[in-house]
């Protein structure tokens, strides 16, 4: 998929709110042509019809209201930022993340960010999922990447980033009713959906319990066992054939990282949010922003 800019976005929605290419141009000043270029560049780069003919205007397909709504919360998002730009380049930022998080999901993100915004005061703190959200309540943190938090938390999910959770192991002979299945410690959202599966799957396998992301990845690789484990955190290992993904019924597991917040993000965070959802700035590491619960 390719990259759709902020002015095309600004485009589609006032064609989306306005139902008619002629009236987005006239309250845009540009002409309509250059209004249908921008819809049809935006339709060819998600590779999706977002509008349609009706009647002597337009209407939004199924297609075009979701990502319309996708469009409001990014530039809305963004606005927010630049609005808060002055207090927010020179604020405190504290974010929180669990350890595959950590390693793999937003070191190149908020290392743009700082190569961006350098007076910005940055803190990284990596802990289990449940410590986390509960820094976060207590606003010790001011956003959070992990797994989706409580529900009755009363936090925010700004944004999204698709993730899978796959069985990995050394080699290609495990049978997962019988070999060990490597576990993180207690807190971990891992753990929990690791619980859950070998439950689902009525088996009751031997397990090992280690300490750290890394140790779990380095056991499995010593042939100690098999885990659940994102993607995100395993794809050198799987090019490089010392890990393997293992055929198990119900995986892999959608499972997207999530950034959240408490109900009113520091100008900051807002700042971070507004980079981490742009792909422009963090390109394949790019966020979504998140629309409803």
């Amino acid at each position: 998929m390719g990259r759709v800019s902020a002015g095309r976005m600004e485009t589609f929605l006032a064609v989306a709110r306005l139902g008619s290419i002629r009236r987005a141009a006239a309250q845009l000043h540009v002409t309509e042509a250059a209004v249908s270029a921008a819809v049809a560049h935006v339709e060819k780069q998600l590779g999706a019809k977002l509008i349609t003919r009706s009647g002597r205007g337009i209407a939004l397909t199924e297609a075009g209201r979701v990502y319309a709504e996708y469009c409001r919360g990014i530039l809305g998002l963004m606005k927010e930022a630049h609005a808060a730009v002055r207090q927010a380049e020179a604020g405190r930022l504290r974010i929180g993340v669990v350890a595959t998080a950590g390693e793999s999901v937003v070191l190149r993100p908020l290392a743009s960010f700082r190569h961006r915004y350098p007076d910005v005061e940055l803190s990284l703190s990596i802990q289990p999922r449940d410590v986390l959200f509960l820094e976060l309540q207590h606003h010790e943190t001011d956003l959070v990447i992990a797994g989706r938090p409580p529900h009755a938390a009363n936090l925010v999910i700004q944004a999204r980033r698709p993730s899978t959770l796959v069985v990995v192991g050394a080699g290609d002979t495990h049978d997962p009713r019988h070999t060990t299945w490597l576990l993180r410690g207690n807190g971990s959202g891992t753990r929990e959906a690791t619980l859950a599966l070998i439950d689902r799957l009525q088996i009751d396998p031997p397990t090992l319990t280690l300490g750290s992301h890394g140790a779990v990845i380095a056991a499995a690789r010593e042939g100690l066992g098999i885990t659940l484990i994102h993607s995100d955190a395993v794809g050198e290992h799987l090019e490089s054939g010392a890990l393997r993904t293992i055929d198990v019924p119900g995986t892999p597991l959608d499972r997207a990282w999530h950034a959240v917040t408490t109900p009113t993000p520091t100008p900051a965070t807002r700042l971070f949010l507004a980079h981490l959802i742009d792909p422009l700035e963090t390109g394949t590491d790019a966020f979504h922003a998140a629309i409803g619960p």
